[in-house]
């Protein structure tokens, strides 16, 4: 399961709303190979399901993931900071061993 936190709720429904995503559109979060540490995060909103999909609702955010992606980001939090390191979306994933600065990469 993904965890979705309170800041991360609020970012997701200004996003939806304010770049005008059709009714139905989810958060999509995968993994893929790259990055400082060897594996990035991706997240963008999405429509459409596809085979083997991990679907998911918490704090009233549909999130869907690959059934590939999901094996290292089960247990993830998923949360939203404003803070004077830069803001976006950041992952606190229970399964990365390292994280690189930017913490978008990360290794198991």
């Amino acid at each position: 399961m993904i965890k979705v936190s309170d800041s991360a709720k609020e970012q997701v429904a200004r996003l939806l709303r304010d770049e005008h995503h059709p009714p139905g559109a989810f958060v999509r979060v995968g993994v893929e190979g790259g990055g400082c540490s060897g594996l990035m995060y991706q997240l963008h909103f999405d429509t459409t399901l596809q085979d083997g999909d991990q679907v998911f609702e918490d704090n009233g955010v549909k999130v869907v993931v690959d059934r590939k992606s999901f094996l290292y980001l089960v247990g993830t939090e998923l949360e939203y900071t404003g803070g004077l390191n830069g803001k976006g979306f950041v992952f606190k994933n229970p399964n990365a061993n390292r994280t690189c600065g930017c913490g978008e990469s990360f290794s198991i």
